[in-house]
């Protein structure tokens, strides 16, 4: 199998803490946020394929990666400052945001927090927070089993996350790279992350946002259904929604050449 070319990782102190990201081309900036379970390198196809155009940067949570792991006590409202304080360190003005589930309601969150921030937002996947887009009961099912599988060996259940994450078939080298980021993931990343989305209601938070936004959504998406982008779509002033035909929850993986023409699109429509 040929090997795996990624953008270097790099650290950057934020807060007293370490955080990671990953860095490639030039332009305008965009930053992407990766959902749980997850690093930056999730974004491989994204640094590949965008970077002829735009600065990005993918970072890796707190928790995940090359981060420092958070406290327990980390919430949402915790990452999202950690996010404007790696786009303050690097010294980035007004970066596209670009967020996959956990990340595109981290997003939001960051908006709230910073409203000067972003120049505009991607939301893919995303949620209004667990609370604020899934019924109580789905929401203590979802944060019951990762933090019992925190205290377990990733190997013995990341293999049932995988069919949710996708709608059809997905090339074997894919499956096999994002299995390999899951398999990384550690406990203390996990059950903080987990928790602060399941407390998460961002529905306000949405109806607030002034500035573009993309909503981006695959077709058959098990995990975060188009009801939860078509309420999102309701509640944020003048938001555009695209769903991809026939794709599941990990669009930028199943589906990346339709999902990076999109972005590009919208990219390039809201302008430097």
């Amino acid at each position: 199998m040929k090997p795996v070319q990624l953008a270097a990782a790099e650290t950057v102190e934020v807060a007293g803490r370490r955080i990671g990201f990953r860095s490639t081309g030039s332009g305008p900036p965009l930053v992407l946020l990766h959902g749980a379970w997850a690093d930056s390198r999730v974004w491989r196809l994204q640094l590949e394929d965008l970077a002829d155009e735009f600065s990005v940067i993918a970072w890796d949570a707190p928790g995940c990666g090359r981060s420092t792991d958070p406290p327990a006590v980390f919430r949402l409202a915790d990452y999202a400052d950690a996010v404007a304080g790696l786009i303050r360190a690097l010294g980035i003005d007004r970066p596209h945001i670009l967020g996959l589930s956990f990340g595109g309601g981290l997003a939001i969150e960051v908006f709230r927090r910073h409203p000067d921030l972003p120049r505009s937002l991607v939301l893919a996947s995303a949620y209004a927070g667990w609370a604020g887009s899934l019924p109580p009961d789905v929401v203590d099912a979802r944060l019951r089993r990762a933090l019992l599988e925190a205290d377990q060996p990733p190997g013995t259940w990341v293999g049932g996350y995988l069919p949710g994450f996708f709608a059809g078939p997905v090339a074997p080298t894919l499956v096999a790279e994002l299995t390999g980021i899951l398999l990384d993931v550690r406990a203390a990343g996990i059950r903080p992350m987990a928790t602060a989305f399941a407390e998460a209601d961002l529905r306000e938070a949405a109806a607030e946002i002034t500035v573009p936004t993309l909503l981006l959504y695959g077709e058959r998406d098990d995990r975060s259904p188009l009801g939860i982008a078509r309420d999102l779509h309701t509640r944020i002033p003048h938001a555009e929604l695209v769903v991809l035909p026939g794709v599941g929850h990990v669009s930028n993986i199943e589906a990346p050449a339709a999902f990076n023409a999109t972005v590009r699109r919208f990219l390039r429509s809201v302008g430097a």
